[in-house]
């Protein structure tokens, strides 16, 4: 096992990471900027250090400055969250040549699927299905309406390194393609230095179906069930459940199993998520795997009792699965909702909710500073009932005791969406936001 842990991320993923290794005897190191020496993962590790200024690009997105900070402090590992560097194949590639153990797939598998058009030509070669679209990545228009006319409108276009909603536009038609492609190309360049971009069909709100991947050094992929993730505002997950109330049995196994295929396909190691879209006649679709841990994984703990992060940290370690595909077991039912803040400021007021089932997962305390600069997520609350029904209540009941006082938050605007008859009903779709909620329009 490893003698002293960095995690390079900062919030509440990071203080996740640290709770974990306590209890596996770890000791941590926490990076921070300027902006986050009081934050609470700086105070929570046995070890800290100031790795530059505010800005991203100085501080958690500087890779020298992270590298040295483990080399210094003696951390024979990294642990990369979520987000920054995690899905960065150039810094997984440089904690190898520094001897450092990166907490993660290898960097080839990273730069593999990070592409999207490279992921969907893998997994079209081990006969996975992926939404019909263009075979190769398309750079100037002229490429774009090619790609388009052949696939058929309405049409998608993504950025070939993209995530988290951006550099994605919807084109109805070659005029609609004209503005939106080049409107992509820009937010693609902007937030991920490249401007390479792919063609699919458009599926009109799909549901949006992951299966949470752990796979070891020595061949075995298991999944640990699904989590439903089409409540999106922007393309931006909102709302995570597991498991998705809209699969039955016989199409969850088959998307389980096709699932450990793609992992297969991918040669991946450690825990990983592939992502489908099911569309209204329960075809699913291969879009993307997502090569780190995820914002929503608690829904998965919740309902299997399984630690993600201590399962990434023991393959990284070299241990092998400590369970069989026939050894998971679903029990019960999840819901995860993220609150961010709307502003910077400062919490002048903080209560957490509490009872049997009930998880909060954050970096907040009475008197804490949300900065500028970083992501708006201040924390997730995640629920675990019998059923679908007692969760909803629950999460609820949650949301009504959860006092975020001196900065504005998303908070009733998620307390809104748990009391609206259409979600209560039943499963929804992707454009449940859009349909219902002003606040979920673009």
């Amino acid at each position: 096992m490893f003698h002293k842990l960095l995690i390079a991320n900062r919030g509440e993923i990071a203080v996740r990471i640290i709770r974990a290794c306590r209890e596996m005897g770890i000791p941590t190191v926490a990076v921070y900027s300027e902006a986050d020496s009081e934050s609470l993962h700086t105070l929570l590790a046995d070890e800290a250090i100031c790795i530059g200024p505010a800005k991203s690009q100085d501080s958690y997105l500087n890779m020298e400055r992270i590298l040295s900070a483990a080399v210094a402090m003696g951390a024979d590992a990294i642990h990369p969250g979520f987000g920054f560097l995690s899905e960065n194949s150039r810094f997984a590639e440089l904690c190898g040549i520094c001897g450092i153990k990166f907490v993660g797939p290898d960097s080839g598998v990273i730069a593999r699927m990070g592409n999207k058009a490279e992921a969907r030509k893998t997994m079209i070669k081990a006969g996975i299905p992926v939404v019909p679209g263009g075979m190769e990545p398309v750079r100037t228009l002229p490429e774009a309406k090619k790609a388009a006319e052949e696939t058929g409108y309405p049409v998608m276009i993504k950025a070939a390194l993209g995530g988290g909603g951006k550099g994605m536009r919807v084109a109805g038609s070659e005029k609609e393609l004209e503005a939106e492609f080049l409107n992509a190309q820009r937010e693609a360049l902007k937030g991920f230095s490249d401007d390479t971009m792919y063609i699919e069909r458009y599926v009109e709100n799909p549901r949006h179906i992951e299966f949470q991947i752990l796979a070891d050094e020595y061949g075995n992929i298991i999944h640990l069930g699904e989590r439903d993730c089409s409540v999106q505002k922007n393309h931006q997950k909102l709302i995570e459940e597991a498991p998705s109330a809209a699969i039955p049995d016989t199409l969850r196994r088959e998307m389980g199993e096709t699932a450990v295929r793609a992992a297969g396909a991918a040669g991946y190691k450690n825990a990983g998520t592939i992502e489908f879209l099911l569309d209204k006649d329960n075809r699913y679709y291969f879009i993307e795997m997502n090569t780190r841990i995820q914002v929503e994984h608690p829904v998965t703990e919740a309902v299997t009792g399984i630690d993600l992060v201590k399962a990434q940290i023991r393959i990284a370690a070299g241990e092998r699965l400590s369970l069989t595909q026939d050894e998971v077991e679903i029990s019960g039912h999840a819901i995860e909702c993220r609150i961010n803040a709307k502003m910077a400021g400062k919490v002048t007021n903080l209560l957490a909710p509490g009872g049997m089932g009930i998880r909060v997962d954050s970096a907040m305390y009475n008197g804490c500073q949300v900065p500028p600069w970083y992501d708006a997520m201040l924390l997730k609350l995640v629920v675990h009932g019998e059923d679908r029904e007692e969760a909803i209540r629950k999460i609820q009941c949650a949301l009504g005791e959860l006092v975020i006082e001196g900065v504005e938050t998303n908070l009733d605007d998620q307390y809104e969406i748990f009391t609206h008859p259409v979600y209560q009903s039943g499963p929804v779709d992707t454009g449940f936001m859009e349909k219902y909620f002003n606040f979920g329009r673009k």
